[in-house]
């Protein structure tokens, strides 16, 4: 009886684990006082890929664990409405159509980043300022290979593709999934 107890409070501690997701206006207001890196996720509501992600890697706990530590993630619908405050700017949606199922357009924040596929996750240094996208679906071992290069500025360090294979292929993986 104990042993159940255990695994079932143990179960549902992990299914309640999750990233915490804010806006890209909260993470920039969180950064003033606590800066870091920014993970932010590009999606939009038709997107079948951006789901997968949604459940297979965003909920993996080496994953959320990592996010929440490190980054301050930020769920974004680029083709939303949400009104954006960004670098002295505010972005929009102005040609988005409410109740509009499947497509709609393009949010003004999303085509500043020149997000062109979904989804994408983008990745903002201290400032807000972007360091890369990375587009299309990512188990959790892809994403971590990102999250760890951008952490401590890896990324300006490699400037051949030859140190980006010696990176990948020397990479040691931690996180579980595929």
């Amino acid at each position: 009886m104990l042993l159940t107890i255990f695994v079932l409070s143990f179960s549902a501690k992990a299914q309640t684990e999750k990233i915490n997701w804010m806006t890209l206006n909260e993470a920039m207001e969180a950064q003033v006082n606590n800066p870091k890196k920014i993970m932010m996720d590009a999606y939009t509501d038709w997107c079948g890929p951006c789901k997968m992600l949604d459940k297979n890697t965003f909920q993996n706990s080496d994953v959320v664990k990592y996010v929440n530590e490190n980054y301050y993630a930020v769920k974004f619908n680029a083709e939303g409405n949400e009104v954006i405050e960004y670098k002295g700017q505010v972005l929009k949606n102005p040609n988005f159509v409410p109740g509009q199922t499947g497509r709609n357009s393009q949010h003004e924040l999303a085509q500043a980043f020149q997000v062109t596929a979904y989804p994408t996750i983008l990745f903002l240094d201290e400032k807000g300022d972007p360091i890369a996208p990375l587009p299309g679906y990512k188990t959790p071992q892809q994403l971590e290979l990102y999250l760890k290069l951008f952490l401590n500025n890896g990324h300006e360090r490699i400037t051949t593709q030859e140190q980006w294979d010696k990176y990948q292929n020397n990479f040691k993986f931690e996180f579980e999934g595929k």
